[in-house]
This record gives C-alpha cells, sequence and structure tokens, in this order.
C-alpha cells in the first residue's frame, strides 16, 4: 500500500494578486479572511469547500488568507503559489492510520467550546489535522501535552486517545479535516474512552461543512 500524507498550508495573497492554479490533488480550502473565487465558485471567510482535480484561484480585490489542506503521496512534492505573499506548509503528517475500509471519505467541520469547554478523552476513526481559529486550547495525548494558539495546526492520528481543555475566559475553535471510512457520512468519528464518560454533558459544538468521498 502507497504511503500518504496530510499536509497543512497557509496561502496569504495580497491584494491585487493574480489567478494562480494548483495541479490536481484531493484537497480543501478554508477561506480564513478576505474573498476568492475557486473554479468559478465564490468563497468569503468561514466557507470551505472540497476539490478532486486541478484547482484555478482569483484573489478577491482586498486579498484573501486560505488555508489548504491536502491528501498527498508521502514522496510527492509540496505545492506552493509563487504569485501569493506568502504560501507555507505549516504541517505534514504521514498517515499511519489510515482506515481500512472499502472507501475513504475527507471531512471539513468545525468543533467549538464555550469558555471553560473540555472534550473527555476520546478517539476517532481515522486522522487527521486541526487548526485554532479562535482561543487557545491545550491537547493531552499519548504522554504529551501541549498548547496552541490561534493558527496553529496540529495532527491527531485517530486511534491515539486525547483530552481537550479550551481557553478559560475565551470561546475556542478549531476547523478539522479527518480522512475517515465513507460508512461515516453524516456520523460521528469519536468514540468516549472512559464509560463514566459516555452520558456525561458535552460542551463542544459542531458545523459540518462537507462530506467528501474520494479515490486514493
Amino acid at each position: 500500500m502507497a504511503d500518504y500524507a496530510l499536509r497543512f498550508y497557509r496561502d496569504v495573497f495580497a491584494p491585487g494578486a493574480g489567478r494562480c492554479s494548483a495541479p490536481p490533488a484531493v484537497r480543501t480550502i478554508y477561506v480564513r479572511s478576505g474573498y476568492a473565487s475557486i473554479d468559478g465558485d465564490k468563497l468569503g471567510p468561514d466557507e470551505a469547500l472540497f476539490r478532486d482535480c486541478k484547482t484555478d484561484i482569483v484573489p478577491g480585490s482586498e486579498g484573501v488568507t486560505l488555508w489548504r489542506y491536502e491528501f498527498a503521496l508521502l514522496d510527492s512534492a509540496s505545492v506552493f503559489f509563487s504569485d501569493a505573499t506568502t504560501s507555507d506548509l505549516l504541517l505534514e503528517a504521514r498517515l499511519t492510520t489510515l482506515p481500512q475500509s472499502d472507501g475513504l471519505m475527507m471531512r471539513c467541520d468545525s468543533v467549538e467550546f464555550p469558555p471553560g469547554g473540555c472534550a473527555y478523552t476520546h478517539t476517532h476513526k481515522g486522522p487527521g489535522i486541526r487548526c485554532l481559529e479562535k482561543g487557545t486550547i491545550r491537547i493531552d495525548s499519548d504522554g504529551h501535552s501541549t498548547h496552541f494558539n490561534v493558527e496553529e495546526p496540529w495532527f491527531e492520528a485517530g486511534p491515539v486517545p486525547v483530552f481537550a481543555q479550551a481557553d478559560a475566559q475565551n470561546a475556542t475553535r478549531f476547523i478539522r479535516i479527518s480522512i475517515l471510512p465513507r460508512t461515516l457520512k453524516g456520523k460521528s468519528s469519536i468514540t468516549y474512552v472512559l464509560p463514566e464518560d459516555q452520558d456525561k454533558p458535552k460542551s463542544q459544538t459542531y458545523q459540518s461543512y462537507f462530506d467528501e468521498f474520494f479515490d486514493e
């Protein structure tokens, strides 16, 4: 089986930047700020779309900041935009825990916590990258505790248990891209590790952007 990676880029285009193109790939593009026309679809802040082909991007007149997630062969070249003010690969994670199923799906959603909220120790049925959109968060996993601030990404393998503690004073929200089995379309991927946490009230809320099937 081929080795795959999930990559997270931040692309910043200044006002007046011209059209650019990304080669075919399985990707999500999320608009962090500003506006852009992507393959003819106009997207604004907090909107996202899925593509599994060549992608044409026309930044808005006031510029745009994009968060771009790509599922790619591990040894393939990274994709940067030469016309961007900055185009940076912020995180690359080798996917060693891809679901063994009859097909894969890319999910884009967000998770939001009220001040002081948490996600009890849990696992997911597939790997993914998260990036903090607002607030701060502490992630406890595999014997380590790490704090993340706005626009800092992290990777979760899926089967490795995670506990998340959100900002005590402010609402916290992150954008999440997951690679999941197709059987989970429209369904939660989370499993709580401790039996006593199953029925506790949960503070996090979710916004779904899409579940899209793709071929490796």
